[in-house]
C-alpha cells in the first residue's frame, strides 16, 4: 500500500507527508538554561533549612561569646587591653565585609557546596585559636574566621526564601530574624556557662560540635545544585579589590574611633578618608558593572529605603538596649557574666515562641505589617522610658520589666522590616538584596558599638564634671553635715593622712558610679525619641506588602 501502512488490527495508518515539504536544513534552537533545582517540600528540605539556621547561630555564638568573654580571654592569653580591642575589631571587619560578596560565590559554587565548606572551615579554624603564640597571629586567625562566619547569614536568607513554599515563607523570615534577636541575647549565658563550668578554651571550641551537626544536616537536606564556574568570565574583580578593604576600613573606624579619639588620631583619619573614598568608588562600580554584587537602584524603592534604614536603626537600638543592663551590672554592681545571664535569658528564651507567633500574625493578609512594626517600636520606646528611672540602687531584678517589653518589641520590629525589604522583590532579586541586607545588619552592630562607646564616655564625663562642680560650689554649705565617709574609715588606720586618701578614693568612686548611671539614663532617654521616629517613619514611608501566596490553579497562564 503506497498511501499508508496496515496496522495489526486492520486499520490504515496515514503515510507521513512527502519529503519535499520538509525544510532543507533543521533549525537547532539552544536549550533553555537549566533552572536551579528546588526540591519538593518535605522533611528533607526542613532538615536542610534547619541545618542552615543552626550554622548561622553557630557563627553568631562564635562572635558574641568571644566578644563578651574578651576580658577572660585576655587574662588567659596574657593580652593587654588595647591589643584585645583589635581581637574584636579585626573579626567584625572581615565578618561584615564578607556579607556583601557572599551571594556571588554561592551562586557560582552552589549553595550546597558553599555552605558545607564555609561551616566546616569556620569550625576548623577554632581548633588552634587558644594556642596562638601572640596577638598578631591570633588576629590573622580571627580575620579568616570572621570572613567565613560572615558568609553564612546571606545564604540563610536565600535558603529560607527559595526552598520554603510561598504560604510559609514569612515563617522563614522569622527564622532568619532569630539571628538578630535570639542569638545575640544567648551569647552572655553561653559565655558564662563555658568559662565558669568547662574552661576558657571552650569559648573558642564551643562551635565545633554544633558545626559538625550543622554540616551533617546540610549534607543531607540541601539540594545538589550544579556549579556555574562560567560566571568567573564576568567576575567583578575590581569591585572585590576595592570594596573589601573599603568596608573593613569603615568598620575599623567605628570600632576603634572612640578609643583613639576619632579624628584626632592619624589612623582613624586615614582609614575614614581612604576607606570612604574607596567605598564611593565601589558603589559607582556596582552601578555600572554587568555582574554586580548588589544593585544600587534598589534604593529608589520607598520600601527598600524605609526597610534598610529601619533595619540599621532597629538592630542598633536592640544592641544598645542589650549593652546597657550588662554594663551597669558589671561596672556598678560588680556582677560576673554568670550573674548577669538571667537578664539576657529573659529576652532570649521567649523568642522561640514570639518569633513564630509574630510570623503567624504577619502571615495574615488582613494584618498590615507596617502597624505591627510601629507597635514594636512603641514597645521598645516604653522599655527605654522605664530605663530612664535607673538609679545606683538597681539590681538584676529591676531590669526584668525592660527586658519583657523587648521580648515583644524585638520580633515585632525585625520580622516586618525584613518583610518590607524582601517581599516587594522577585525571586531573581534575592541574592542581590541578601548581600545588601546582611551587610547593613552587620554595620548596625558596628554603629551600635560606636554610639554606645561615644555616648557613654561623653555623658559620663559631662555628669562627672557637673557633680564635682556642684560639690565645689556647695562644699562649705555641707560642712555642717559632717564627713560620713571619713567617719566610716576613721577606725581603719591610725594614720589620718592615709584615712583622708582612702576617703577621697571612695568619694571619687561614688562620683563615677553616679555619673555612669546618669549617662546610661541619658542614653535611654535618647532611645525613646529614636524609637518614636522609626514608628512614624514606617507608617508613612513604605507601601504595604502582602504575605506571599502560591499561584491559583485557575489563574490564566501568561
Amino acid at each position: 500500500m503506497r498511501g499508508g501502512a496496515a496496522a495489526p488490527d486492520g486499520l490504515t495508518i496515514p503515510a507521513p507527508p512527502p519529503a519535499a515539504a520538509a525544510p532543507a536544513a533543521p533549525v537547532i534552537h539552544a536549550a533553555p538554561p537549566v533552572p536551579s533545582y528546588i526540591p519538593p517540600f518535605g522533611l528533607r528540605t526542613i532538615i536542610g533549612c534547619l541545618g542552615m539556621l543552626l550554622a548561622v547561630h553557630v557563627a553568631g555564638f562564635n562572635e558574641h561569646v568571644t566578644e563578651i568573654g574578651l576580658s577572660d580571654i585576655r587574662g588567659a592569653m596574657h593580652i593587654g587591653h588595647d591589643e584585645g580591642t583589635w581581637f574584636t575589631t579585626i573579626y567584625e571587619a572581615f565578618n561584615i565585609a564578607s556579607m556583601a560578596f557572599t551571594p556571588w560565590f554561592y551562586m557560582t559554587f552552589s549553595i550546597y557546596r558553599f555552605s558545607i565548606f564555609i561551616t566546616a572551615t569556620m569550625a576548623l579554624l577554632a581548633i588552634p585559636a587558644p594556642f596562638m603564640p601572640d596577638i598578631t597571629s591570633l588576629c590573622v586567625l580571627r580575620a579568616f574566621q570572621g570572613l567565613t562566619a560572615g558568609c553564612l547569614p546571606p545564604v540563610l536568607m536565600t535558603v529560607m526564601l527559595k526552598y520554603l513554599p510561598a504560604e510559609i515563607r514569612v515563617f522563614g523570615i522569622g527564622g532568619y530574624a532569630m539571628s538578630a534577636t535570639f542569638g545575640p541575647n544567648l551569647g552572655l549565658p553561653l559565655e558564662a556557662f563555658w568559662f565558669e563550668h568547662v574552661g576558657w578554651h571552650w569559648l573558642y571550641w564551643e562551635i565545633i560540635p554544633l558545626a559538625a551537626l550543622s554540616v551533617a544536616m546540610l549534607a543531607y537536606g540541601l539540594p545538589r545544585d550544579p556549579m556555574h564556574l562560567e560566571r568567573f568570565e564576568k567576575f567583578n574583580w575590581f569591585g572585590l579589590l576595592v570594596g573589601l578593604p573599603a568596608i573593613c576600613s569603615l568598620v575599623i573606624v567605628l570600632y576603634q574611633g572612640d578609643r583613639l579619639d576619632w579624628f584626632r588620631s592619624p589612623v582613624i583619619t586615614h582609614l575614614a578618608l581612604w576607606g570612604g573614598a574607596a567605598f564611593v568608588v565601589f558603589l559607582i562600580n556596582e552601578s555600572f558593572h554587568p555582574s554586580p554584587y548588589f544593585k544600587i537602584h534598589y534604593w529608589l524603592s520607598r520600601n527598600i529605603q524605609a526597610s534598610l534604614l529601619s533595619l540599621v536603626g532597629i538592630l542598633a537600638i536592640c544592641g544598645l538596649m542589650a549593652e546597657l543592663p550588662a554594663l551597669y551590672l558589671e561596672e556598678v554592681r560588680g556582677y560576673r557574666p554568670i550573674q548577669t545571664a538571667p537578664v539576657s535569658l529573659v529576652v532570649a528564651l521567649p523568642q522561640l515562641i514570639m518569633l513564630p507567633l509574630i510570623a503567624a500574625i504577619c502571615n495574615s493578609r488582613r494584618v498590615d505589617c507596617r502597624y505591627v512594626l510601629a507597635g514594636g517600636m512603641l514597645c521598645l520606646a516604653a522599655a527605654a522610658w522605664c530605663g530612664t528611672w535607673l538609679t545606683p540602687d538597681w539590681v538584676r531584678e529591676n531590669f526584668y520589666l525592660i527586658q519583657i517589653l523587648q521580648v515583644f518589641g524585638q520580633p515585632m520590629t525585625v520580622i516586618p522590616t525584613l518583610m518590607l525589604a524582601t517581599l516587594a522583590l522577585g525571586p531573581a532579586d534575592g541574592p542581590f538584596i541578601s548581600g545588601m541586607v546582611n551587610m547593613l545588619k552587620g554595620l548596625a552592630n558596628a554603629v551600635a558599638f560606636a554610639l554606645f562607646a561615644a555616648l557613654t564616655r561623653r555623658r559620663e564625663q559631662y555628669h562627672s564634671t557637673m557633680l564635682l562642680d556642684h560639690h565645689g560650689t556647695h562644699g562649705l554649705a555641707l560642712q555642717g553635715l559632717g564627713d560620713p565617709i571619713g567617719q566610716q574609715l576613721a577606725g581603719t588606720s591610725p594614720d589620718a593622712a592615709h584615712v583622708a586618701r582612702n576617703a577621697l578614693e571612695v568619694f571619687h568612686t561614688y562620683i563615677r558610679e553616679q555619673a555612669l548611671v546618669l549617662g546610661l539614663a541619658d542614653i535611654y532617654f535618647i532611645l525613646i525619641w529614636v524609637c518614636l521616629f522609626y514608628a512614624v517613619l514606617n507608617v508613612v514611608l513604605p507601601r504595604r506588602v502582602y504575605p506571599p501566596r502560591p499561584p491559583s490553579a485557575t489563574a490564566p497562564a501568561h
